[in-house]
């Protein structure tokens, strides 16, 4: 397994991270600790889960559920020093999540304890903000996002004091670490520029969707990742699933995502099959498996710093963390650069 520097803390994580959102929901505690068992023997020694999971659906009886299953694996495993531990505290908007109260500096400290205590475990390697107290484009929000509704003084203000909030945390020896999700160029360059003149907490990653179907990193934050050193954590490698055609002619497999979630967030629709469609085409073409090359795509990237897999299935995970292995030839690039014109943008 590839290990990348985690921006400039000095950490390094594998390429491939173990994502946990559906634990608790649709896996088990104990499925939960196979994943985790199996990741760890493969090379994975990274880990993320968020407060408000497990999802899906985000509900407020499951809420903390995944941080607590992997906390009774830590206490149970006694490999907490093996694993790179990364946690999300929830922004604005969740109203069962701490009264749905966004980041303020005494909220970070807040959200941070409440982590500690389900994880079991004393510190946390990378704290990242869910999204950002101001709104996001994320999540198809981009087809309408309007900047100009932001307060400007209110948005540079509003992160200056989260960031506040964190260096107490890391001062505390709570977080070693900070990160982003859900982030944009100037959100991200603006949490540089305060942390260097304040001397506060440096961001060291962004978590943001990125796959073959979703690839709105690919220009300005990709620039900015390659500048500051704040690498992508891509979320969603197979786009809740799709890239591994399993959803093709509108099939909602039992259990799957889509048997609870019909559009998928927004994913689901006709432009998303027909591109789906056209990259499993390059797939069986060059003899690949679609999810595995859809992940080791992702692993090209010069600013991937991990790819976040997840799965519900024990054979999902071992094909996911396969990609690892896959290395992609200039013929399958060519390929996938071809069908990214005929379809830039499905979702």
């Amino acid at each position: 397994m590839k290990m990348t520097p985690l921006g400039r803390t000095g950490m390094s994580v594998s390429e491939i991270c173990l994502g946990t959102m559906t634990w608790g929901e649709q896996n088990t505690e104990a499925e939960g600790h196979e994943q985790m068992d199996y990741a760890l023997d493969q090379g994975v020694n990274f880990i993320d889960t968020a407060e408000m999971y497990s999802t899906v659906p985000i509900r407020a009886e499951t809420q903390g559920r995944t941080e607590e299953i992997i906390g009774t694996w830590i206490a149970g495993s006694g490999r907490r020093d093996d694993i790179i531990l990364a946690t999300k505290m929830t922004g604005d908007g969740i109203s069962w999540v701490r009264d749905g109260q966004g980041y303020t500096r005494s909220s970070v400290m807040e959200a941070v304890d409440g982590s500690l205590r389900r994880l079991k475990t004393d510190y946390i390697d990378l704290y990242q903000l869910h999204w950002p107290n101001r709104g996001s484009y994320h999540f198809r929000k981009h087809w309408a996002f309007d900047a100009s509704q932001q307060e400007k003084s209110k948005a540079t203000d509003d992160i200056h004091e989260t960031l506040l909030g964190l260096d107490d945390a890391v001062k505390a020896g709570k977080i070693r670490a900070v990160g982003l999700s859900n982030e944009s160029a100037w959100g991200t360059m603006q949490f540089v520029r305060l942390a260097e003149q304040h001397n506060l907490p440096r961001v060291a990653s962004i978590q943001n969707e990125y796959n073959l179907i979703c690839r709105l990193f690919d220009t300005d934050l990709a620039e900015v990742a390659h500048h500051e050193d704040v690498g992508l954590l891509a979320f969603s490698p197979l786009a809740a699933g799709i890239l591994s055609g399993k959803y093709q002619g509108g099939a909602a497999p039992d259990g799957s995502r889509r048997s609870i979630q019909a559009d998928l967030g927004g994913r689901w629709g006709p432009a998303t099959e027909a591109a789906t469609a056209a990259y499993l085409d390059v797939a069986a073409k060059h003899g690949l498996d679609p999810s595995q090359m859809a992940i080791a795509f992702c692993l090209t990237r010069p600013f991937m710093t991990s790819a976040i897999i997840g799965a519900t299935k024990m054979d999902q995970l071992k094909i996911c963390i396969g990609a690892k292995d896959l290395t992609l030839t200039d013929a399958v690039m060519e390929d996938i650069a071809t069908v990214r014109r005929a379809h830039p943008m499905p979702i």
